[in-house]
C-alpha cells in the first residue's frame, strides 16, 4: 500500500488515524509538528501527506505551500471544521483534497484511494494509447502517457488534482463540464457542496497554464453551467 505522513499535533487523533491506516495496510509516519513534518517529507519520503491546519508551530498552509515548492506529492487536509475560509485558503495553497474531523475508516481509506488514483499514470481521460504522445494546444503540450506538461517548452509543476483536471477537460476540447460531473470524475466524491474543490483547483491551474487568469485561453468558464477547455 501507500506511505503516509500524518502531520497532525493532537496526540489521540495522530495515533488513532495511524491504527487505522495501518490496518489498512499503509506505512504511517506521524509527525506532531510542521517542522518535523517537512524533516519528515526527506527522511520518510511518502506518498502522501495527510496535513492537519491547525499546527502548534506553524499553520498547515504555511507547511502546504513549503511542500508544493518542491513537490507535488498529493497533500490531504484535515481540518476540526468545514469552514469554508478554511477549506478555500487550504485549497489555494495546494491542497489536493480535505477531510472534516473525525473521520471515519472507510472515508480516509476512499479519500486516499482517490487522491493516488489522481497521480497514476495512465489516469485521465481516454485512452491513453489511442492518443498522440503528445498533444499541442497552443502553446501547451500535453504528455498524457508520460503526465508532464510543458508551456513554451518549460515543464509545468502540477499537483495530482491540477494535472488530472487538464487531462480531462483536454480530453474534449470545446466541451462544457459542469462542477459537479469534474467532482465525480476527477475528485470522484459526489456531495455537491464539495465544489469549491473544483473552483479552486482551476484557479491555482490557471495561474500556471495561462497568460493572464483574467482572460484565460485554456480553462475557460462558461457561467451558468461550468468549464471548458480552449482555445477553441
Amino acid at each position: 500500500m501507500s506511505r503516509v505522513l500524518l502531520i497532525e499535533d493532537d496526540r489521540a487523533v495522530r495515533e488513532g488515524v495511524s491504527l487505522t491506516l495501518r490496518r489498512r495496510g499503509h506505512e504511517v509516519e506521524g509527525a506532531a509538528t510542521g517542522e518535523a513534518g517537512l524533516a519528515a517529507m526527506e527522511t520518510f519520503r511518502p506518498d502522501l501527506v495527510l496535513l492537519d491546519l491547525m499546527l502548534p508551530d506553524k499553520s498547515g498552509f504555511e507547511v502546504c505551500r513549503r511542500i508544493r515548492a518542491t513537490q507535488q506529492i498529493p497533500i490531504i487536509m484535515l481540518t476540526a471544521r468545514g469552514d469554508d475560509i478554511d477549506v478555500v485558503l487550504g485549497l489555494e495553497a495546494g491542497a489536493d483534497d480535505y477531510i472534516v474531523k473525525p473521520a471515519r475508516g472507510e472515508v480516509l481509506e476512499a479519500r486516499i484511494r482517490a487522491v493516488l488514483r489522481r497521480a497514476a499514470p495512465g489516469d485521465g481521460g481516454p485512452d491513453p494509447a489511442a492518443l498522440q504522445p503528445v498533444e499541442t494546444h497552443g502553446d501547451l503540450s500535453i504528455d498524457r502517457k508520460g503526465l508532464l506538461v510543458a508551456k513554451h517548452g518549460q515543464d509545468l509543476p502540477l499537483a495530482p488534482s491540477e494535472m488530472k483536471l487538464l487531462l480531462y477537460l483536454s480530453a474534449t476540447p470545446g466541451r462544457v463540464f459542469s462542477r459537479q460531473q469534474l467532482l465525480e470524475h476527477v475528485w470522484e466524491h459526489s456531495y455537491h457542496g464539495d465544489a469549491r474543490l473544483v473552483d479552486a483547483c482551476v484557479m491555482r491551474l490557471r495561474t500556471k497554464v495561462e497568460e493572464s487568469t483574467r482572460s484565460p485561453k485554456y480553462i475557460q468558464t462558461v457561467r451558468g453551467f461550468g468549464y471548458r477547455f480552449g482555445p477553441l
